[in-house]
């Protein structure tokens, strides 16, 4: 075969994987087929590296829609970027058994609570961000803006739908309990997403309240049993200490 007719087979080669939608695939064998350094390569040694950078292209677009579909408000946080000087009462250690992700195999959940800028809401992030990149589905909703949403479908008809996203998630991250106070309506829609989690996925709650406060927050009774019950149980603990006002300012945002 002459050199032409290989370049006319390879750019058939390429458009018929572009009908096929694999554009990683013919980019790769494009621009594997220019590199002198290629020239050599064994056809099987040039297909496995073309089907690696097309897995490796996928896998990079999965991340980036479960990382868009989390919805994190701090969008840089991430296991590497914690800075424990800043966070008080809680070690690396602990962080990095945490970012095993064991406890979302065991569908456990975790409870950050501390004062205003303690770092709860970007720890909570960065475990999401974690959970992201090993495959798993995160939400992420400050309380506030869950509330409105739950009103809203109920006025527009997608309340089951909107239930359905949260039960369906493998991390739902809950920032920011305790901020106002709930009306009875409010706790049920809450009962009823802790009830369809329970024993399904994984609850990260962040909060100013202390735990020992939760059960009074939810008003008490016998749903108050319930929904403390849900989220304490099984739950890993971690109290944060207040921060020194330069620690704030150097923290730039972080919880």
């Amino acid at each position: 075969m002459t050199l032409e007719e290989d370049k006319v087979l390879n750019e058939q080669t390429v458009e018929k994987l572009r009908a096929m939608k694999l554009f990683q695939m013919a980019k790769s064998l494009e621009e594997r087929l220019a590199r002198p350094d290629h020239r050599d390569l064994s056809v099987q040694e040039l297909m496995g590296l073309i089907v690696d950078d097309e897995y490796i292209a996928r896998e990079n677009a999965r991340l980036t829609a479960r990382l868009r579909g989390a919805k994190f408000k701090e969008k840089e946080a991430c296991m590497e970027s914690v800075d424990y000087k800043l966070v008080r009462g809680f070690k690396k250690q602990m962080m990095l058994e945490l970012g095993q992700l064991h406890w979302i195999e065991k569908k456990q959940n975790i409870a950050f609570t501390g004062p205003s800028g303690s770092g709860k809401s970007y720890l909570a992030q960065a475990l999401g961000h974690q959970a992201c990149r090993k495959g798993y589905r995160v939400t992420y909703v400050r309380l506030p803006k869950l509330l409105t949403a739950l009103l809203q479908s109920r006025a527009d008809g997608s309340y089951a739908n909107l239930l359905k996203r949260f039960e369906k998630a493998h991390v739902l991250i809950l920032d920011d309990l305790g901020v106002s106070e709930l009306k009875e309506n409010e706790r049920r829609d809450i009962l009823e997403i802790v009830e369809d989690r329970y024993g399904v996925g994984s609850t990260v709650i962040t909060s100013q309240l202390p735990i020992k406060d939760w059960h009074a927050y939810f008003g008490g009774g016998r749903a108050a049993d319930s929904l403390s019950d849900r989220l304490v149980h099984n739950c890993h603990r971690i109290e944060l200490l207040k921060e020194t006002e330069s620690q704030r300012k150097a923290r730039n945002g972080l919880d």
